[in-house]
């Protein structure tokens, strides 16, 4: 029996060290063309295992990649933390009490964008010839799954597109994330359920049953009974002052541990506990955004790019690549998600030119495609070439993702924000007294301009949406908006402040300025193009220090007219 030694030590750090230096690399270069790093992970897999390197070079590949026992299975475990962990981080990016407060139109859409993807899908792949089926005698069961993962839509790639053009902290972005959130935790609960089925050796009604069963009440005790316990938790911590964000980062992994063991041991995935743990710490809203964002950074930086190229290693893409399944899987995929998503938006309330939008959101399957797909080989339940065309589906999906939304969004009108600035709604100085308070201010500038309306109303609107969705989009940059009925033109205020107010950005910046918009409830379309092209201005760094060196009012709202008049995307 082998036992490991320093040999084993060196030449895992040695795959480590080439697989991050690689998939790292060529990832960063993805992004700059705007494209998901997955792709990049993915290819240095493909390049590094069977499908070019064992093939050109076979000795060495084996040399680096040897198939040794318990080489294999070190890399294996931490490719496993990996997928764990992107569940996780996964479960923290959905606002389960958000979602819960849109549950009309997100339910619809999401209810929508799971049962036609599952009817798409479904029924073509029960026609597919056995030598693709890993059990044919068990095509129904492979047939569910199919429909399973088509409706598992990825939520990071749909949310860093939205953010990329300034939509993510709009009503549009809203409503598209809550919608995915509440898709992402039915789908999990249903592929959770048939992999479990999967495994079981009878098909006898009473474990399935149990099964069923053990899953949704988990699912139901931990988003009800969990989250504030959690919550309560987080808050202690907090309160308490404990290091940060060591305390809280702790916390969250001991939830996904605790929670893994718990699905595993009830015959349901470990990642399904994972996923779960990351939506209940997600709820505490001690969780700093800037907490989230090193949970994330060390999943995205480390983990992930493992893990994704050692799908690669494995499987030799070139051997299993059939053009026919590849296309069949991509168009059921990209075709059954919009069309889903599509019938959902159009059941709710949504202007007509947000709904092409909001349906284009949901095609992506991304990462979470490719995992759900991966458990599902390892159980047997499909074979390589069917992994194969899902990849390919996954990888095609959230590539042409960017580039369709933006074509979609610039068929839009354009507007230029600076037209709704009013003088006489500018503070220079926001008092450093926090986020309310600098709210508090805006908005009755706001509604000094909107006889009748209160300004204590536009200031708990403002206050309402602030706790839902936080409004500081980075870059020392907050745009919070509210919606006033009964009003006729949108009015744009702006407040600056030279110290930075706290107001839990993304980036964990200090936020310098401040932008106040009020719409009219009925302008969808004006209103998400204001806060797209504010953005937008503000990304660039020549007009944040243009209005920091502003002397006085009069000279400030010449800046503010000239930097939100320009056309904002020439370089």
């Amino acid at each position: 029996m082998h036992h490991l030694d320093e040999s084993h030590i060196f030449l895992f750090l040695a795959q480590l060290f080439v697989i991050l230096l690689c998939a790292r690399g060529l990832g960063e270069l993805f992004r700059r063309w705007k494209q998901p790093a997955l792709t990049a992970e993915l290819l240095v897999g493909i390049a590094l295992g069977p499908t070019l390197l064992g093939r050109f070079l076979p000795g060495l590949q084996t040399a680096l990649f040897p198939p040794d026992a318990i080489q294999q299975s070190m890399l294996e475990t931490v490719a496993w933390l990996g997928v764990l962990f992107l569940l996780l981080d996964t479960g923290l990016e959905i606002d389960f009490s958000i979602a819960w407060r849109q549950r009309g139109s997100a339910l619809a859409i999401a209810l929508s964008d799971i049962v036609v993807p599952m009817v798409v899908a479904f029924v073509p792949v029960l026609f597919l010839p056995d030598h693709f089926l890993a059990h044919p005698d068990r095509r129904i069961i492979f047939g569910l799954f199919m429909a399973t993962v088509m409706t598992i839509s990825a939520m990071p790639v749909a949310a860093r597109c939205l953010h990329d053009l300034n939509l993510l902290k709009t009503d549009l972005g809203f409503l598209t994330m809550s919608a995915l959130a509440v898709n992402d935790v039915i789908g999990w609960v249903l592929f959770a359920i048939i992999l479990a089925i999967f495994s079981q050796a009878s098909v006898a009604i009473g474990p399935i049953l149990l099964v069923f069963a053990g899953t949704i009440g988990f699912a139901v005790l931990v988003l009800t009974v969990g989250r504030p316990i959690s919550t309560r938790i987080f808050d202690a911590m907090k309160a308490r002052e404990f290091p940060e964000p060591a305390s809280s980062l702790t916390l969250t992994l001991l939830l996904g541990l605790l929670f893994g063991s718990i699905t595993q041991k009830l015959g349901v995935h470990a990642l399904f506990g994972f996923f779960l743990a990351g939506i209940v710490a997600g709820e505490a809203k001690s969780l700093s955004e800037d907490t989230r964002r090193v949970i994330n950074q060390m999943v995205y930086a480390l983990f992930v790019p493992l893990f994704f190229a050692n799908i690669g290693l494995k499987i030799d893409f070139a051997a299993n690549f059939h053009p026919g399944l590849v296309s069949l899987i991509c168009a059921v995929g990209v075709g059954g998600r919009y069309l889903g998503a599509w019938l959902g938006v159009n059941l709710t309330r949504q202007p007509r030119v947000n709904r092409h939008l909001i349906s284009i959101a949901h095609t992506p399957g991304g990462m979470m495609e490719i995992v759900v797909a991966l458990l599902a080989l390892e159980a047997g339940l499909i074979t390589q070439p069917v992994f194969v065309a899902i990849v390919f589906s996954a990888v095609f999906s959230s590539v042409i993702l960017g580039p369709w939304l933006a074509q979609a969004l610039a068929r839009r009108r354009r507007v230029a924000p600076g037209r709704f600035l009013d003088e006489r709604a500018l503070v220079t100085h926001l008092p450093d007294e926090g986020r309310a308070e600098a709210l508090r201010l805006l908005a009755a500038k706001v509604a000094a301009l909107t006889s009748p309306v209160a300004a204590r109303h536009v200031e708990q609107l403002a206050l309402a949406r602030e706790k839902e969705f936080g409004t500081g989009i980075g870059h020392g940059v907050a745009i919070p908006h509210v919606r006033l009925d009964h009003l006729r033109n949108p009015i744009l205020a702006y407040g600056h402040s030279p110290e930075g107010l706290d107001w839990d950005a993304p980036d964990a910046e200090p936020v310098h300025h401040v932008f106040f918009l009020a719409s009219a409830a009925g302008a969808e379309d004006l209103h998400v193009q204001i806060l797209a092209q504010i953005a937008r201005a503000m990304a660039r760094a020549d007009n944040r220090v243009r209005l920091a060196d502003v002397p006085d009012a009069p000279a400030l709202f010449a800046a503010l007219k000239e930097v939100l008049t320009l056309p904002t995307d020439a370089r």
